[in-house]
């Protein structure tokens, strides 16, 4: 996460951004794991308990360069009921 900051006529504008940076093949990696995720049926992975969500850990010096922070890349519907995260808000339409 980077963190920003910017002044404009005296007011100062702060604002965070995640970047998602990599060469063809990081990148097209990154895009199979969003596909397998999104296309899993999670109702059919046994060890997932009933409102858990699938996901997965991309780590530091082992799935990510190694001045990357962990990442979690997971399904926002939960197992069984399909509920969100209370927390989450949906983006205006």
């Amino acid at each position: 996460m980077v963190k920003n900051e910017d002044e404009l006529n005296g007011e100062i504008t702060k604002w965070q951004q995640i970047l998602f940076h990599g060469d063809p093949e990081g990148l097209k990696s990154l895009a199979t794991l969003l596909i397998q995720i999104a296309d899993i049926n999670q109702n059919e992975i046994v060890d997932l308990p009933i409102g858990a969500r699938e996901h997965v850990h991309l780590r530091p010096k082992y799935d990510l360069s190694n001045s990357s922070e962990e990442v979690i890349i997971g399904r926002l519907d939960a197992k069984g009921t399909g509920a969100f995260y209370d927390r989450y808000v949906p983006k205006k339409k």
